[in-house]
């Protein structure tokens, strides 16, 4: 089975989780939000699968590129 590696596009503050492993998404659904600069972003899904692996927790600190969700394709 294929998987995707969502990554962080910025450095920020993750401030909530949205998904959990095992949950169906689609292409566009929100896996979490991310602080940067005072603006909350939201982190959608660029494919339709199953979150297989969270790599982060809330109000952890993530730095541009580092893995956040791996999504089962």
């Amino acid at each position: 089975m294929a998987q995707e590696i969502i990554e962080s596009p910025i450095t920020g503050t993750i401030i909530s989780i949205e998904v959990k492993v095992g949950d169906k998404v689609e292409e566009g659904d929100i896996l979490l939000y991310l602080e940067s600069m005072k603006m909350e972003n939201p982190i959608v899904s660029p494919v339709s699968g199953k979150v297989a692996e969270i790599k982060i927790a809330p109000k952890q600190v993530v730095e541009s590129g580092k893995p956040l969700i791996v999504i089962d394709i």
